[in-house]
């Protein structure tokens, strides 16, 4: 029997999730909740900027999208605790508004039938249950427990799998990452106020640094690093596909080859996750890959035998969106739905 899913907040991550979790029998989005009418709703599926027309039949009713025949209730409530799930028996609810990201806020969705909420960003404020990175720590997730839960962000994910790599293989003592991201709607077309003063500015016309909680969320997943790594964000005039730029100090001496070596056997470990790029890409190219991160060892660096810089590629809204879906399977399994 499927999971009965609903999407607070559909937005670019939550039609991503909605896109490719239809190709999930074991999902079954039976609600929404956006305060945009369904007319726009189904227009914005059905056309996408970044990947295209959405090969699926779609069209809209007052209070619901059609999508190959299946009405999906819309609701348009700003409180989550407004929202009526529990009329159509949703198990899960996946909050991707970007709004409610503090376990308090996450939690008001619990209601009814509702057992578990996914955030799909950080948790802010008061922490989540438990904060996931598919691949790399999921198997601690407690059911019995943990009831709502973080996915972390985009750039956690990605960077994330190539700490797990490195630091299982060679142990990190320390590192900086850069995350040269694309822009996302957190920012301004033009110039217009945001209380981040850089992302205040046009996000299409300049490399914009600014913060990223990457770093703070990665010591949740590898506490034994807790203090030994920071990270920031340079967003860059691109619409989708972003590269962790990783600088680590090892406490073993290696060679380009033995690190590249590293991540090419790993991938084959968990290839849903990591990837290899065999030719010499660019962004673009990644567009619409579900890795969590796609390493490339044309790029790898080793200065003086244990100073390592290496490089990864991740979409940051399709392939997050792939784990969001990745999750949501994975707690069902566990919930035994």
């Amino acid at each position: 029997m499927p999971m009965r899913v609903g999407i607070n907040g559909f937005g670019r991550i939550g039609r991503q999730v909605f896109k490719i979790g239809l190709r999930n029998p074991n999902i079954d989005f039976v609600a929404l909740n956006d305060i945009t009418e369904p007319k726009v709703l189904a227009h914005l599926l059905k056309y996408d900027s970044i990947f295209g027309r959405f090969e699926a039949e779609i069209s809209h009713k007052e209070s619901a999208i059609i999508v190959n025949g299946k009405e999906i209730r819309v609701f348009s409530q700003k409180d989550p605790s407004s929202i009526p799930w529990d009329e159509l028996g949703v198990d899960l609810v996946i909050e991707a508004s970007g709004l409610f990201t503090s376990r308090s806020d996450a939690a008001k969705h619990m209601r009814g039938s509702v057992k578990k909420v996914v955030i799909t960003a950080p948790s802010k404020g008061e922490s989540a249950d438990y904060t996931v990175v598919m691949g790399v720590n999921e198997e601690g997730i407690d059911v019995g427990k943990h009831h709502v839960i973080s996915n972390s962000s985009c750039t956690t994910n990605a960077f994330a799998i190539m700490v797990k790599v490195l630091h299982e293989r060679f142990k990190i003592r320390r590192g900086v990452m850069t995350t040269i991201h694309a822009y996302t709607n957190d920012q301004r077309i033009l110039d217009a106020p945001h209380s981040d003063l850089r992302r205040a500015r046009a996000a299409a016309i300049s490399m914009i640094p600014t913060s990223t909680g990457a770093a703070k969320t990665i010591e949740l997943i590898f506490p034994e690093l807790k203090g030994r790594l920071s990270a920031i964000a340079m967003r860059v005039p691109t619409y989708d596909v972003s590269i962790v730029d990783f600088a680590a100090e090892l406490e073993k001496k290696v060679s380009v080859e033995e690190v590249n070596a590293a991540f090419e056997e790993e991938a084959k470990r968990m290839p849903r996750y990591l990837g290899i790029a065999e030719d010499p890409i660019v962004s673009v190219d990644l567009i619409g890959d579900e890795h969590s991160v796609v390493f490339d060892p044309s790029l790898t660096q080793v200065v003086d035998g244990n100073m390592v810089k290496v490089f990864g590629w991740y979409d940051n809204e399709w392939g997050y969106s792939a784990r969001v879906v990745d999750l949501v399977d994975y707690l069902r399994e566990k919930m035994g739905i």
